[in-house]
């Protein structure tokens, strides 16, 4: 199983052993095509709420490596940026270099006729295998790691919480209890940043572990059309978590016109106490609030036996190259560089990693973020599962508009985990899958 592989190259020492130690393949001799490009100059499209910082260093030593200049583009987060990149791969106007998602929204996006196949280039020796999982198609590899791999699960103020005198929940239920505690207190128990919609999907999307260790065969039933959220006990339980958040009335009052920057805020300086959220919170954290940083830590979404706690997972975010740029050689020099032992080196000294990179032959240094710190004995134990958009091609667009709606009671769980199986079958259906 894709868990299986995920796990063992995860938990394995290549990843944390020998720091930037013999990377594979000579960087010099791995640039592919006629070796052309350089003094060229890159345009690179990234999203706004990634950290920019690595990235940014990673094109400062292209410029010195090759006189490779690099012009970033910024595009918003969420559904937005995906049309945006769907809009601009349509209509040829695509930058040459392309930093967007690994998994399932990468199938969205027709990799084979859009992206640079890269399989075959020297320089992908120095990459993780289970993270080529994450960009492979028909076969064909498309990208190369641009962050690390991180978690999504519950940011928590530690500070708060040794003032309240809680515990970190292993259940659901104690995780509800903490709320009660908290909401008693005067403070927001759950941060809700739903004006960035994408963000009220992480709920549903980091319990993943929790409904792949009570089914395991989740993910190929779902994608085969044998399995639903709607109709699936431990998947529709993510639907109902979300509801519960609400129902309790846990999330700030505003939470509707809350952005991801307010809900990083209102966790820094403990108004708020919990923040569903994915590993990119953990730059923002350190760039605008670095005295409150060790104030913070992470855990998973709580399951319904402590006996299984464990985190969801998230691959990095890739670079990729267009097949239609005019500077190929001089796009695959820079990603290139952005997987070498050079490269990883500027990476690290550029910002603090938020989780272990994909690259062979590398490990965090010992002065990570204690948030950072949280989540190791778990990768390390292989206590964890990748999100279900690393092992499903199946991730329907409109997933965070429902979770919106459930998280706000418009909608109930039931009635979201229904419309999302729609949302579903139309995106199986756009990707040729059998079964649909």
């Amino acid at each position: 199983m894709k868990k299986k592989k995920f796990l063992t190259a995860l938990s394995s020492a290549a990843l944390f052993a020998g720091l930037l130690a013999g990377c594979g393949s000579d960087a010099e001799e791995a640039t592919g095509g006629s070796g052309g490009g350089d003094g060229a100059t890159l345009t690179l499209l990234i999203d706004n709420q990634s950290s920019r910082a690595s990235v940014e260093a990673i094109a400062e030593l292209v410029e010195e490596k090759h006189g490779i200049k690099t012009e970033f583009e910024t595009r918003p987060g969420g559904t937005e940026g995906d049309n945006i990149v769907k809009t601009r791969l349509a209509t040829g106007d695509m930058s040459d270099l392309v930093y967007y998602n690994s998994g399932s929204l990468l199938q969205a996006l027709n990799p084979e006729q859009n992206f640079v196949d890269v399989t075959n280039e020297p320089f992908m020796e120095n990459v993780t295998d289970d993270f080529k999982q994450t960009v492979t198609v028909n076969d064909k590899v498309f990208g190369a790691p641009a962050s690390t791999v991180g978690v999504g699960g519950w940011f928590y103020n530690k500070k708060v919480y040794k003032e309240l005198g809680l515990s970190v929940p292993k259940t659901w239920e104690e995780l509800m209890a903490n709320n009660e505690k908290i909401k008693a207190a005067g403070k927001t128990a759950v941060i809700g940043s739903y004006k960035d919609t994408w963000t009220s999907q992480v709920p549903v999307l980091a319990d993943n572990h929790n409904v792949i260790t009570e089914e395991p065969t989740f993910a190929e039933d779902f994608t085969a059309n044998k399995a639903k959220f709607s109709t699936t006990p431990a998947a529709l339980r993510s639907f109902e978590k979300l509801q519960e958040i609400h129902e309790g009335g846990y999330m700030n009052e505003d939470y509707l016109a809350t952005t991801l920057d307010a809900g990083v805020k209102m966790l820094a300086e403990g108004t708020g106490v919990h923040y569903p959220m994915i590993s990119l919170a953990i730059p923002m954290i350190a760039q605008n609030y670095p005295d409150q940083m060790e104030d913070i830590g992470v855990f998973p979404q709580p399951g319904d036996s402590a006996e299984t706690n464990g985190f969801t997972v998230w691959m990095p975010g890739a670079v990729y190259i267009n097949k239609n740029s005019e500077n190929v050689d001089a796009a695959k020099k820079w990603v290139e560089t952005l997987v070498s032992p050079e490269g990883v080196e500027a990476f690290l000294a550029a910002e603090k990693p938020e989780g272990p990179l994909a690259i062979k032959d590398t490990t965090l240094p010992d002065d990570v973020y204690g948030v950072v710190k949280d989540m190791l004995p778990y990768i390390n134990e292989g206590k964890v599962t990748p999100a279900l958009e690393f092992l499903s091609p199946v991730k329907g667009p409109s997933l965070e508009q429902l979770t919106t709606e459930v998280g706000s009671g418009i909608k109930t769980a039931e009635e979201g985990a229904k419309a999302y199986d729609s949302d579903v079958e139309k995106q199986a259906k756009q990707l040729g899958l059998e079964g649909w």
